[in-house]
């Protein structure tokens, strides 16, 4: 029997495994550089919204985009994976309110290098729920990109106090949602994927909404938005919307532990809008941060490249 066509095959498997990496390296890598827009946006609009009004709105109108998308689709079918998408959008919800309430507190890239402790989160966590292969050289650099966040700014717990915590619950939260990501991407397209976590994630902040109002806890009123403050929040939740539609195709072509080293490229957009809006002006340690984390993205994707032209 000719070893020619098994050959051919595997040639072909190798060229269609190097380009899907490359899709999905590109496509987190994309994403990553967008979604600081919406915590900017959420900065800059937490002296007229409360955080967790900032959140429903970034739902609501994420529902409202991708209804048509998944109309023309496949639908809204979602087989056995309800409670999957219902803990999906609570966890991005959770997530994003508590991002929000920190950043309204803290400076950006403050919050932004805190929260990027949920990469190595990401990576710890894919070999036990996802049975993803995770290797020493793969931790280093996720070990490394986190030191080079550390490096960016050195938050200080004394400063902020409790509000320096949240990035790291949020962090945690997102984490599993990743993972959750990963596992629906088997069987749900990307649209709706999206769009029920706009639902859910919508329905929980409706609820957090009314219960925050009634008690006049500040962090989750609600007040009827002015026209710029509506556009403000479909603005952010365009942002949004994308930016995660990325994240979730880069989850169908890569590990959920490949993307998290490139999940650190968020620092060099968030230093650069923080600069560019609210007068933070980088140093060198912030500088030298940046090169580290690239360098670790880069680093995990040549090892993922040698893997697949070994196998």
């Amino acid at each position: 029997m000719s070893l020619t066509p098994i050959l051919k095959t595997r040639n072909r498997n190798h060229i269609q495994d190097r380009r899907s990496l490359r899709r999905g390296v590109l496509m987190m890598v994309t994403a990553m550089l967008i979604l600081p827009g919406i915590d900017a946006i959420a900065k800059y609009m937490s002296g007229q919204l409360s955080p967790g009004q900032l959140s429903w709105g970034r739902f609501v109108f994420q529902s409202i985009f991708l209804f048509g998308f998944v109309v023309a689709g496949s639908g809204f079918h979602i087989g056995r994976n309800l409670w999957i998408l219902i803990g999906r959008g609570c966890l991005i919800a959770i997530g994003t309110v508590l991002f929000f309430i920190a950043v309204s507190h803290m400076p950006l890239a403050d919050t932004m290098a805190i929260f990027f402790v949920e990469p190595l989160i990401l990576t710890l966590l894919a070999p036990v729920f996802l049975k993803e292969q995770v290797g020493w050289r793969r931790l280093a650099a996720v070990a490394a990109g986190l030191f080079g966040s550390l490096l960016v700014i050195q938050p200080s717990f004394n400063a902020f106090g409790f509000f320096a915590l949240l990035p790291v619950f949020a962090a945690i939260a997102f984490a599993f949602y990743i993972i959750l990501t990963r596992k629906l991407t088997r069987d749900i397209n990307t649209f709706t994927i999206q769009f029920y976590a706009g639902i859910f994630g919508a329905l929980l902040m409706s609820g957090a909404l009314v219960v925050g109002t009634s008690v006049a806890f500040e962090a989750l009123t609600f007040k009827w938005p002015s026209p710029t403050e509506w556009l403000w929040m479909a603005a952010l939740a365009a942002i949004a919307t994308v930016g995660h539609l990325l994240i979730v195709q880069s989850v169908r072509y890569v590990g959920a532990s490949m993307i998290a080293p490139f999940q650190y490229l968020e620092i060099v957009s968030a230093t650069t809008l923080g600069f560019a809006i609210f007068g933070d002006f980088p140093g060198p340690a912030v500088w030298a941060g940046i090169a580290v984390i690239i360098v670790a993205g880069l680093y995990v994707f040549h090892r993922e490249q040698v893997q697949l032209g070994e196998r």
